[in-house]
């Protein structure tokens, strides 16, 4: 049953995380802070894309509390708020692998 709690949840849900998963930089983002915590730079230099690419994403991952930023002398290292937000994209990736292979073998149907 849709409960009016329910329902909050779930808007509260897209409105905090679906929008900030919206883009495959910041799920790589995500996978490489899930390895260890990193610099702006470090980061740029493992996706290969420019710094303030990096930092604007970052900033929305902030914002959305899936990650955190912490002051390391002149720079700042940024980590995962909570290492479960992996897990929830690695049941993604898996349901999304399942359908298609299920599509795949749909097409190969003779």
């Amino acid at each position: 049953m849709l409960t009016p709690s329910l329902v909050q949840e779930i808007t509260q849900l897209h409105a905090d995380f679906c929008s900030a998963l919206a883009d495959s930089t910041r799920l790589l983002l995500l996978y490489a802070l899930a390895e260890r915590p990193r610099t702006v730079s470090e980061l740029a230099d493992e996706l290969r894309l420019p710094q303030p690419t990096i930092s604007r994403h970052l900033k929305i991952l902030r914002e959305r509390s899936l990650v955190v930023a912490t002051r390391q002398g002149m720079s700042v290292e940024y980590a995962l708020a909570d290492e479960r937000i992996v897990d929830a994209l690695d049941l993604l990736r898996s349901i999304m692998r399942d359908r298609i292979q299920y599509q795949a073998r749909l097409v190969a149907q003779p």
